[in-house]
């Protein structure tokens, strides 16, 4: 009797057979299977390519360690260091002076800010000196008055006093002049803190117009210094141009001097026919009678 050959069932015949017995349990719908074997093969798939990377990587770094020992590191970091200058180097040298001017371009973007916290300072300033004149002629006619008042009060035997045809004993006057006092000084004391506020903002407007005049001195020695840059580079493209100008030359003399050589043979070769013609023309001697 012939041995049966048991064959193995294919990887769909598997997966269909598990989908199967998955719906039979009522844990998964078709779709949902269908999404959970997709899911489940990209997440292989992406495991399956990091732990390429993480074996790679690590056996790159093992052969350099092997090959040159605790100095791997530092031949790796000089290899990327002369690839960068490598590269670098290959940059064309009108890209690179693109690229310093769009570098100190950037140097704009604070001028402007710089400039409109100036003026805003600016205002600010002019606000706050006005307010002070104005407060400080308050203050002197409040001064003025609490120094008449203070006058009449100084007056010996005087029991009452008139102001704007009212009549104030001798007692309401003292007690009007010590609140117009206490209210003085009150106000002078803010406004004494505003001209504090106002040389610091003075001092601050100062400091912000000398960073501004340092950035547009720096932003014109860059802008002169490229504009150098640009007109070396046209000089040395200009000496280059003018020595492959030279080389077309050489090949020019060479023309000529084939040339030269040409009308040479041809001169030579019109003597020799010039020669041969001298006796073209004479009679035969041979019939010349004797």
């Amino acid at each position: 009797m012939a041995a049966e050959v048991e064959q193995k069932p294919s990887w769909k015949d598997r997966i269909q057979g598990c989908y199967a017995r998955m719906r039979q349990a009522g844990s998964f719908g078709p779709a949902h299977s269908y999404q959970t074997y997709s899911c489940q093969t990209h997440s292989l798939g992406d495991s399956k390519m990091f732990r390429k990377l993480f074996f790679y990587g690590g056996l790159t770094l093992l052969g350099t360690g092997l090959l040159f020992g605790r100095d791997g590191f530092s031949y790796l970091r000089t290899a990327g260091h002369h690839i960068r200058k490598t590269v670098k180097h290959e940059v064309p040298l009108d890209f690179q002076i693109e690229r310093a001017r769009q570098m100190a371009d950037t140097l704009i973007p604070d001028l402007h800010h710089s400039l409109h916290v100036i003026a805003e300072q600016q205002v600010e300033i002019e606000a706050l000196t006005e307010r002070i004149a104005s407060r400080e002629g308050e203050l002197a006619k409040q001064k003025a008055v609490i120094m008449a008042m203070n006058r009449d009060l100084s007056q010996n035997g005087k029991s009452t006093f008139q102001y704007a045809s009212h009549t104030y004993s001798a007692h309401d006057v003292q007690k009007d002049l010590e609140r117009r006092f206490k209210r003085f000084q009150t106000a002078e004391e803010d406004l004494k803190r505003e001209r504090q506020i106002l040389q610091a903002r003075e001092s601050a407007l100062s400091a912000n117009r000398e960073k501004l005049e340092g950035l547009m001195t720096a932003k014109g020695e860059l802008d002169v210094q490229i504009a150098q840059l640009e007109a070396r580079l046209k000089a040395v493209e200009a000496a280059e141009s003018v020595s492959h100008l030279a080389i077309d030359n050489s090949q020019l003399s060479q023309v000529k001097k084939l040339i030269a050589e040409l009308n040479k043979d041809l001169d030579i070769k019109q003597k020799m026919l010039d020669g041969e013609g001298e006796f073209v023309d004479l009679i035969d001697p041979r019939r010349i009678a004797c």
